[in-house]
């Protein structure tokens, strides 16, 4: 994964090692440095903010940085470029997504779990990935099938029910999603379920009718955690429609999916900077088990 963006940062470490002569870098070393650097991240779908963000603390960090004439040169450099990329991440946290469910269940139950995004981006799939993960761990999982509006939502999500053995609470086509989702909360509650994941349609973000929905099941159902799932190949077209669902519903984290097949890399470097949000999990592939967790520090060590 992220091939691209890794041989990016593996050349800038390189350019900055054979820079230096003495022990430190001048300014004008490091901004010539910095400069190449620029175009390649903006290339591997980092957004330019982003890339301004991590470039100015690059520069404030390599002036400072005294590399030794021998020993682990590179070494310096490379802990030096991981701390800069930390630094811009500083404000957004780290969440063990599963162990704070966990916690969570010991004081309420059902724990609902709402997920947010556009058609085509991995939202259904990635439900029945946690499910079935949910499930693996000994908590009883119910699905809310709140698209009320595609053809054939329904029937993929009791699909995916199906294969992986969560129960399916649906309504009919055209019916309120919000009902759809209140109805399988209360279900959960006085069945003893786990665990509510809602899936909701997913027409396009400047679809005011859709947001309004969303807006209404988050009122009526007040899940624990709303989840954008986006589609890291989408890049920075991801990034401006969760940018547009984030001023008109809650987002609590992230879900970045189909990973596997993106080798660039950026977008996720890019969509915590912007939206301060936690990514949760990493798709990294078709089978129930391809949802990782993710770290602010395991992302940043395999770039490196």
């Amino acid at each position: 994964m992220f091939e691209k963006l890794k041989k990016t940062f593996s050349k800038f470490i390189d350019s900055v090692v054979s820079a230096v002569r003495e022990e430190t870098l001048s300014r004008r070393e490091v901004e010539k440095l910095t400069s190449e650097l620029y175009y390649d991240l903006v290339e591997n779908d980092v957004a330019i903010e982003v890339v301004d963000a991590v470039v100015a603390e690059l520069e404030k960090s390599l002036l400072n940085l005294k590399v030794p004439r021998f020993g682990d040169r590179e070494g310096v450099v490379k802990n030096a470029v991981y701390n800069s990329l930390l630094a811009i991440l500083n404000d957004v946290p780290d969440v063990d997504f599963y162990g704070e469910v966990k916690n969570a269940l010991q004081q309420t139950r059902p724990q609902v779990v709402m997920f947010l995004g556009p058609n085509g981006y991995g939202k259904t799939t990635t439900l029945a990935k946690m499910a079935y993960q949910l499930q693996e761990m000994g908590f009883r999982t119910l699905a809310a099938a709140a698209d009320t509006f595609r053809a054939g939502a329904r029937e993929q999500l009791e699909e995916h029910g199906k294969r992986v053995g969560f129960r399916v609470v649906s309504g009919p086509y055209g019916s309120d999603p919000a009902s759809v989702a209140y109805d399988a909360v209360q279900h959960a509650k006085s069945r003893g379920y786990h665990m509510v994941l809602i899936d909701t349609a997913g027409r396009m973000h400047t679809d005011v009718n859709l947001m309004e929905e969303l807006k209404k099941i988050q009122r009526v159902v007040e899940p624990h955690f709303s989840i954008f799932v986006f589609d890291a190949q989408l890049g920075n077209e991801a990034l401006e429609i969760a940018r547009h669902y984030s001023k008109h519903v809650t987002i609590d984290g992230m879900i970045a999916t189909k990973v596997d097949a993106y080798p660039k890399g950026g977008s996720i470097l890019t969509f915590m900077y912007i939206l301060k949000k936690p990514v949760y999990f990493l798709g990294v592939g078709q089978s129930y088990g391809d949802l990782v967790k993710f770290t602010k520090s395991s992302y940043l060590s395999q770039l490196l």
